[in-house]
């Protein structure tokens, strides 16, 4: 008897769930199916699981593909139920290709290919919920997006649209893709939201035309790069009754969120001075096209976004300090400067200039030490001048963290809202406007 075995969460249980469980059972005689348990998908970082470890078990049962149903509890314990089961195959889709590669020292290791030709009703009408997407662009966060959606329950990620000839293809191929869409049209009837992962520029265009459409739309940061423009689209979302959210990996994550919490708590006293920074080393590329690049329009999101949320939205003034070097088209280096009535913050970026990428918030009584990437927000310090009473803070940052802002996207869907607290529409807004100021009107140029 030649026995397999698979693993899965197997929530929302749909089509696909079903086609690969037959594609494993059909590699032997008995097939063993194991659930992954809540504690186990939280410690791997897996998302927004809906139904109960009971339901998903009832979802594997009620198939009626498994021999044998078991439940996973932790890491490590595939290499034991191996064993222990006398297993002959271990199957396991093949968006994990080359992962378990090491359980080949135990039994044969198949990488089952997911099943293309699933429609989109099919999956609608079968999942109870199951959202599908499709991606806008094939660069490189298309493609971490693809991964990290694995990681949140109940969302299919299904074709992609992308303009340069055959790149749609390409990259359908690559990550499995039901579809390779030549027309954003047909992407739009075939899903139920779209992630915008194109240049800055073509945001605007992208979601507007995706929400008039009808079609929830996940933008990547800035969405757009004038204050009126992303007002706009908000009011154009909220009039068609979809779900527009800018993905902003960093606002959504746990750690920042637990930051903001506790700085806005009292804990440090009244937040008088935030302190951001964001460069990273760039020689060429689309950073420095001169319509949209340069260190502000790609960095200035994330130091802005922990002014706003720590401070608020109502600054009196804006200062901007950028270095544009002989020959540059761009700026490369620039310094952010908002004043409050009660408070001040500085938002550093450079593309050509190397700064300690932390984050310090300063109290009237305490201070909080984030240090670099601080925007990757994993651990935090609370200190004060008695260090007896300095707190440190640790969480969790799975991944590339594009998971976080695909869960709270699929939540705010499933749930009807319109509007996350982790960043608020005018919060949006907001940023995008300081942005627009200060690649717009300079105050302070050096060469």
């Amino acid at each position: 008897m030649t026995r397999v075995i698979t693993y899965g969460t197997f929530d929302l249980f749909h089509e696909g769930h079903r086609r690969l469980l037959e594609r494993a059972k059909a590699l032997g005689d008995h097939l063993i199916v194991a659930v992954t348990t809540d504690n186990y998908d939280e410690s791997r970082g897996k998302l927004n699981v809906a139904q109960s470890l009971i339901e998903r078990i009832d979802n594997v049962r009620n198939c009626g593909l498994a021999d044998e149903i078991i439940v996973e509890e932790y890491e490590g314990q595939k290499v034991w139920d191996i064993q222990r089961y006398g297993v002959d195959i271990f199957a396991i889709g093949s968006d994990w290709l080359g992962k378990f590669d090491y359980l080949r020292d135990y039994c044969e290791v198949v990488y089952l290919e997911r099943t293309k030709g699933v429609s989109s009703t099919q999956l609608r009408n079968a999942s109870s919920g199951v959202l599908t997407m499709g991606i806008v662009g094939s660069g490189r966060i298309a493609h971490r997006f693809v991964a990290e959606s694995r990681f949140v329950s109940g969302v299919d990620v299904e074709a992609v649209y992308s303009l340069p000839p055959g790149t749609a293809e390409a990259f359908a191929a690559e990550h499995e893709l039901k579809q390779a869409m030549t027309s954003y049209e047909d992407l739009l009837e075939a899903v139920d939201a779209v992630y915008v992962a194109t240049p800055h520029p073509t945001h605007r265009d992208y979601a507007s035309r995706a929400i008039a459409a009808g079609v929830h739309v996940l933008c990547e940061k800035p969405m757009t790069l004038a204050r009126a423009q992303t007002a706009e689209l908000y009011e154009q979302a909220d009039a068609a009754d979809v779900v527009l959210m800018e993905a902003f990996k960093t606002a959504y994550s746990p750690g920042f969120q637990h930051l903001v919490a506790v700085a806005r708590s009292g804990l440090i006293g009244r937040v008088r001075s935030v302190d951001a920074t964001f460069t990273k080393m760039v020689a060429s590329g689309r950073e420095y096209d001169p319509q949209a690049g340069g260190s502000i329009s790609e960095l200035a999101s994330y130091p802005l976004l922990a002014a706003i949320k720590l401070l608020g939205t109502d600054y009196t003034a804006i200062h901007t300090t950028s270095l544009i070097p002989e020959g540059s088209p761009v700026e490369t280096f620039s310094r952010i400067d908002l004043t409050y009535e009660h408070g001040v913050a500085s938002a550093r970026t450079g593309l050509a200039v190397k700064a300690e990428g932390n984050l310090v918030v300063a109290g009237s009584s305490g201070y909080i030490y984030v240090p670099a990437p601080w925007w990757l927000t994993e651990y935090f310090e609370v200190r004060y001048e008695d260090a007896s009473r300095n707190k440190k803070y640790y969480y969790k940052f799975d991944g590339d963290g594009l998971r976080y802002e695909l869960a709270e996207f699929a939540s705010m869907i499933r749930a009807g809202t319109r509007e996350s607290y982790k960043l608020r529409h005018d919060e949006s807004v907001a940023i995008a406007g300081i942005i627009e100021h200060a690649r717009t009107h300079p105050d302070t140029i050096i060469r």
